[in-house]
């Protein structure tokens, strides 16, 4: 299984400073990085960061989640196919929400060849201060982030006086208080921190294990394999039964009478199935908080 990060980040917060440095640290470590760069925008200047000989693949336009997540899945494939590493790291843009960063990440397709190991997410402590200058959307994304993070990085320390840098520490343990926070400049960050996560919620035969993250498992994915066919409408009264921390699943769903398992999406609350003629493994990947306690459809 190939391990990936998701570096999340607020714009401008240092995501690339800390992709330079964490690439630098598994090339001396002798491990093989890939990476897809997220941009919001059409020219493609962070990418320049990263070496020739590090594969590369651009989201243009902030298409890693939402109605890129396809696109997204099309890269991880064809990395997959093309090029030999050990690490996959997807810097996602500033402006988008880590759920559908990870929901994006994660298809049924790849799922088994993928450990999510967690999302970094560096905060600017200095945007953190002055905050209520953002607009409410913009400032309500940045706490979004926070509160999903894995791993937080409190960046821009030297900035702050040492009271200011208590009160962010602070602050940001109350929005997220399952994340460990290194306080640091310029993006640095320890490549064991990133090693010691696990955001894939892991379902062996003998029953949970345990996370690796905090005392108990956030947001996490979990991939499930359906064992027997359902009724759309006896699936969706199961997906409608679960809690509301569940954000997303997507998957193929062996319905009765149809020949190849459907594809079905749900996300915020509705649901999609589309017809799938070619005959994919029936499982599904759900995304959501404290996932792995879940009961799934079929089990006794």
């Amino acid at each position: 299984m190939k391990d990936v990060y998701l570096f999340s980040g607020f714009l401008g917060s240092g995501k690339t400073s800390m992709l330079t440095h964490v690439l630098k640290q598994l090339k001396e470590k002798g491990l093989k990085p890939a990476v897809i760069m997220n941009e919001l925008g059409k020219l493609p200047f962070d990418s320049q960061a990263v070496d020739e000989e590090i594969p590369l693949k651009e989201m243009l336009e902030g298409c890693i989640c939402c109605s890129g997540a396809e696109k997204t899945e099309a890269q991880i494939q064809s990395l997959l196919a093309d090029s030999e590493f050990d690490v996959l790291i997807i810097e996602t843009t500033g402006a988008a929400h880590p759920v559908e960063a990870l929901d994006a990440v994660y298809s049924p397709l790849f799922a088994e060849s993928l450990n999510i190991k967690g999302i970094v997410t560096v905060a600017d402590s200095k945007l953190w201060l002055e905050r209520a200058k953002l607009t409410p959307q913009v400032r309500s994304l940045f706490i979004e982030q926070i509160r999903h993070a894995h791993l937080l990085l409190a960046n821009k320390m030297d900035l702050l006086s040492e009271a200011e840098q208590a009160k962010v520490v602070f602050e940001i343990q109350g929005v997220n208080p399952n994340a460990f926070i290194l306080q640091t400049t310029n993006g640095r960050v320890p490549l064991n921190l990133l090693e010691n996560l696990q955001a894939t919620a892991q379902t062996p035969k003998e029953g949970i294990q345990s996370a690796k993250i905090g005392t108990h498992l956030h947001l996490s994915s979990r991939l499930i394999e359906l064992k027997q066919s359902f009724s759309q409408e006896e699936f969706e009264q199961w997906v409608r039964s679960l809690p509301s921390t569940v954000y997303r699943i997507k998957g193929y769903v062996p319905i009765e009478g149809i020949r190849t398992p459907m594809l079905f999406q749900y996300a915020y609350g509705l649901v999609q199935w589309i017809p799938e003629y070619i005959s994919m493994p029936p499982k599904i990947v759900m995304i959501g908080e404290n996932i792995q306690q879940i009961e799934v459809i079929g089990d006794k």
